[in-house]
């Protein structure tokens, strides 16, 4: 392995998988450098989040029943409680039963699960996404 420019490394893939891969890297203009490069960024930024304490930033994607009794409120009030971490939310209503909310987190990797623990246990949310970039 060279220290400085790239490293040439040999991958075994199923050739359905690699013959999937390349029919999406034409369609999104990609090579298969490009791909894998991205596919080990985000490889290792969810396995730093699970693994270490420090500080990240992210958003957390939950959908809904805002019909559910007390849900709006409830999710409010987590929210309010976790103030310090969250950067911003966005409130999206994508029918009469559902919405979908996006909640820009920045700071500790503990507080941040925490908060997602809280938003998901509430009775009325359908699921809940937690993606995480490493700073």
């Amino acid at each position: 392995m060279s220290r400085g420019g790239v490293a040439r490394v040999s991958i075994s893939i199923p050739p359905d998988l690699l013959k999937e891969l390349d029919s999406m890297l034409k369609k999104v203009g990609y090579d298969r450098s490009r791909a894998i490069q991205i596919a080990i960024r985000n490889f290792l930024t969810e396995y730093k989040w699970v693994q270490e304490s420090g500080d990240f930033s992210g958003a957390l994607i939950l959908l809904y029943d805002h019909k559910a009794r007390g849900v709006e409120e409830s999710l409010t009030d987590i929210q309010h409680a976790h103030g310090d971490i969250i950067v911003s939310t966005m409130h999206i209503h994508l029918d009469e039963d559902n919405c979908l909310e996006i909640v820009a987190v920045k700071g500790n990797s503990k507080s941040i699960k925490e908060l997602a623990e809280r938003m998901m246990n509430e009775k009325g949310v359908k699921q809940l996404k937690l993606t995480v970039i490493a700073k």
